[in-house]
């Protein structure tokens, strides 16, 4: 079993910037050294997958609506993911969740075996 911890959410002025970290513990081996990510999800809102990253090779995605503000890094040595988050916008409000494991391949996505209990994220204007 994997357990996932996010902090480093908060609430900031529109194009601020939030850094959230994710600390994976437990069974890692198998569930945190392929593909980790990031999926946010606002009340009233569906899922929206964010970012991901192949933990190896480092290479990583973005949803469009992020692409060029957004960061997603890793340090496997520690078992962590971030997510440098510049240029913050009220509508990248919401609750931000760490992800491992997807359940397909490593892309955009919202469909993960684990994810952790959330970050806040608020953007005001």
């Amino acid at each position: 079993r994997v357990q996932l911890v996010e902090s480093g959410g908060g609430s900031v002025q529109a194009g601020g910037s939030l850094r959230l970290s994710c600390v994976a513990s437990g069974d890692t081996d198998r569930a945190t050294r392929y593909c980790m990510g990031w999926f946010r999800q606002s009340p009233g809102n569906e899922r929206e997958g964010v970012a991901a990253i192949y933990m190896e090779r480092g290479r990583a995605y973005y949803a469009d609506s992020v692409k060029g503000r957004f960061t997603i890094l890793r340090d496997v040595a520690k078992n962590t993911v971030y997510l440098e988050m510049n240029s913050l916008k009220p509508e990248d409000t919401s609750m931000y969740y760490c992800a491992a494991d997807p359940e397909v391949i490593c892309k955009i996505t919202t469909e993960w075996n684990y994810m952790g209990q959330g970050t806040q994220v608020t953007v005001s204007s």
